[in-house]
């Protein structure tokens, strides 16, 4: 069977062979099939959905989110409305995230700004990792 192997794939999707390897074992992306060897061979399209999982974990989506994402790629028939659905509940969690960093920030900041950064040993910033809670929940 001719195709690309492994390695071309990866190169060409821009993937790590390791990665691409963990996705034909998940069954997130499946070769074309096996060459006469027992190598994995793939093609055009198994690069392009490769490439395509790339992207989408670029934006940060989980592996069963890409693989939702595939069925509805594959799916011609499918309402663009499920697909805006899991872009949409993706926003959603980034904006979380987002919340918590700026929130993680300015508690560092707040903490580095009443550190003394002198010879002495006392640092609020070692107190507050060191202290039960950690963190405040101060905004």
């Amino acid at each position: 069977m001719s195709g690309l192997t492994i390695g071309r794939a990866a190169e060409t999707s821009g993937l790590p062979v390791k990665t691409v390897r963990y996705y034909a074992d998940i069954g997130l992306i499946a070769p074309r099939g096996r060459s006469a060897s027992g190598y994995r061979v793939y093609g055009g399209e198994e690069v392009r959905r490769l490439t395509f999982v790339r992207r989408a974990r670029a934006f940060g989506f989980s592996v069963e989110e890409c693989r939702e994402l595939l069925s509805l790629y594959d799916d011609r028939g499918r309402a663009s409305a499920d697909v805006k659905r899991i872009a949409m509940a993706h926003l959603v969690a980034i904006d979380a995230r987002l919340d918590e960093l700026q929130r993680l920030r300015d508690e560092l900041q707040r903490l580095s700004d009443a550190c003394a950064g002198d010879e002495g040993a006392e640092c609020p910033i070692l107190g507050a990792m060191a202290a039960d809670g950690g963190i405040s929940d101060r905004r």
